[in-house]
This record gives structure tokens, sequence and C-alpha cells, in this order.
């Protein structure tokens, strides 16, 4: 039987996005904080990883996948009035140099990630955040809910 190589086709944008949010998942576990995917914010948008910190922080993460995803989509600005943290996930090919300077930055892949710059922290006003904190934990709990089907 003869072995043959070939060359891999490169991973499609859906791949890419779904490893890099599943190792920013994975490295906010990590660094204390429980993540969940696809939040609706109240103004609409859509966080790709929201997560609540042990003090009660909130930290969002948008996943870009490629450098058109980036240049195509610029809300994430956005986001940045429903969290005290934010920073982008990207694959470790992603060029970086592209990003603004201060959102934090995370490299990740299907495995794990690591945090190449910290983000700023922006304290939320107390009435936002317990309204965020509540919206968060409803959340979690209906899909924990729909994960046992009951």
């Amino acid at each position: 039987m003869d072995l043959v190589l070939t060359t891999c086709a490169p991973a499609s944008r859906p791949q890419i996005t779904q490893a890099v949010t599943r190792g920013a998942a994975r490295l906010l576990a990590d660094l204390g904080y429980a993540p969940l995917t696809e939040v609706c914010l109240p103004n609409g948008r859509r966080a790709d990883l929201m997560a609540l910190g042990r003090r009660g922080d909130l930290f969002i993460v948008e996943v870009k996948s490629s450098l058109e995803d980036f240049r195509a989509d610029l809300k994430w600005r956005e986001y940045e009035p429903y969290c005290d943290v934010f920073a982008f996930a990207v694959a470790p090919e992603f060029p970086t140099d592209v990003l603004p300077e201060d959102p934090g930055l995370i490299v990740a892949d299907a495995f794990g990630g690591a945090v190449l710059r910290e983000a700023p922290v922006a304290s939320l006003a107390g009435a936002r955040r317990k309204a965020l904190t509540l919206a968060f934990g409803r959340l979690a709990a209906l899909r924990a809910g729909a994960a046992l089907s009951f």
C-alpha cells in the first residue's frame, strides 16, 4: 500500500471562527471566567463571547476569523458599553498589526489561547452591571435547562 501525502485545504472562515471561539472560551475559563457564546446585548448586537468573572466583572470577546471579517465589521465599539473588559480574539496566523491598540488581544486555536495584550478595564455603572449580570445568569440557566431537555 502506497502512502500519499497531499496538501490540506485551508480552513474555512466558519471553521476558524469556531476554533478561535472555542480556544478563547477555554482561556477565559482558565482565567476564572464563566463564558457564554453568542450573547445578544441590549443594543441588539451579538457578542461572540461574554464571560462573567469571579468578582462580577464582564468580559466581551469579539472573534475575528480573517482580515476581511475585521475590515467589514466596524461595530465592535458598540460592545464596550456592556462590559468591563473588551478584547479581540484571532487565530495565530491573523495579521495582528491591523487591529486597534486599545482593546485587549487574545490569540487562540481550538485547544486554548493566550493573552497577547491586556485589555484596559472600564468599570460599568452599578445599575447596568446588575441588569447585565441578571440577564447573563438567566441566559446561562435557560441554556443549561435546554441542554437537560426539561
